[in-house]
């Protein structure tokens, strides 16, 4: 067993909780920290920084509510500097893929003096099934701002098995790993794989950007959020990242995993069945 200590900076989020099971399961000691943990975590609150990575030698950090977000790049040289002064010596940082702002905050990372990886990942497959669009779904009708372009969806489980290897094999160290899924499809195409799979009939709506945001915003949207999705939608989804790697093949060993099989083992959990009493919001 290795007794050095990994943050794991986002450990109630998608990837986070993944990669800190995974990191469990080898037998490295982990320490969960999120805005509720024992040890708190929270980006709104420098105080807690500093406890939190108290005695690491490593973090798997991810930010929120995205790296794209202006407030981003300064939160990230602030905590980099701290990492240094704490002992930290490796970071990995979850990123977008196609976002300026995250990459402004990535080259903070890579200038810092250390050890560092870029996780920089396409849009998460398990925002169907564990964010912002698992109500609509539910309900039968996803409303969403058109996109401009194909994505190369990937699946969770593929990040955060990337994110293990750059955090304990020190062969991918000071490398950015752009991960993506094996294929590009539309968000159309994705409702059609989820309603098949389910045996439901589920409709995709796309509306004007603007019009989706004031409706979110009427029902009570952060401005912070807003802000995102128009960023995500308007330029993300321009056509930018039309384009697949084949980082998880060369990480893993193995082809990334499809939009088929994420959507024939996430429906047969039923996820897709039931209106939610609610839905979470973004979080890596």
């Amino acid at each position: 067993m290795n007794n050095e200590v990994i943050a794991v900076i986002g450990a109630t989020g998608k990837t986070g909780v993944r990669v800190a099971t995974r990191l469990s399961e080898r037998g490295r000691a982990v320490r969960t920290l999120s805005r509720n943990a024992s040890i708190p975590f929270d980006w709104q609150d420098r105080t807690t920084w500093p406890a939190a990575l108290a005695g690491a030698s490593a973090a798997y950090v991810t930010y929120y509510p995205d790296l794209a977000v202006p407030q981003a790049e300064d939160d990230i040289r602030a905590f980099v500097a701290l990492a240094r002064r704490q002992g930290v010596e490796h970071v990995v940082l979850l990123s977008g893929r196609g976002e300026e702002g995250a990459e402004r905050a990535e080259q903070v990372l890579v200038n810092s003096g250390l050890i560092w990886n870029v996780v920089r990942a396409s849009w998460f497959m398990q925002n169907f099934s564990e964010s912002f669009m698992l109500e609509g779904l539910q309900a039968g009708e996803l409303v969403l701002p058109q996109p401009r372009a194909r994505e190369p969806f990937i699946d969770v489980d593929d990040i955060a098995e990337v994110a293990v290897a750059a955090l304990t094999e020190p062969a991918l160290r000071n490398q950015l790993l752009e991960v993506t899924g094996p294929e590009l499809l539309t968000f159309a195409e994705c409702v059609h794989a989820i309603a098949e799979a389910s045996g439901r009939d589920i409709g995709f709506i796309p509306v004007p950007v603007d019009a989706y945001l004031t409706g979110a915003k009427a029902e009570g949207l952060p401005d912070d959020i807003a802000w995102l999705i128009k960023e995500l939608f308007v330029h993300v989804l321009d056509g930018r990242n039309e384009g697949t790697t084949d980082t998880v093949q060369q990480v893993l060993g193995r082809p990334a995993r499809s939009l088929a099989e994420y959507v024939a083992r996430v429906a047969a959990s039923g996820v897709w069945s039931a209106p939610a009493a609610s839905v979470n919001g973004k979080a890596a």
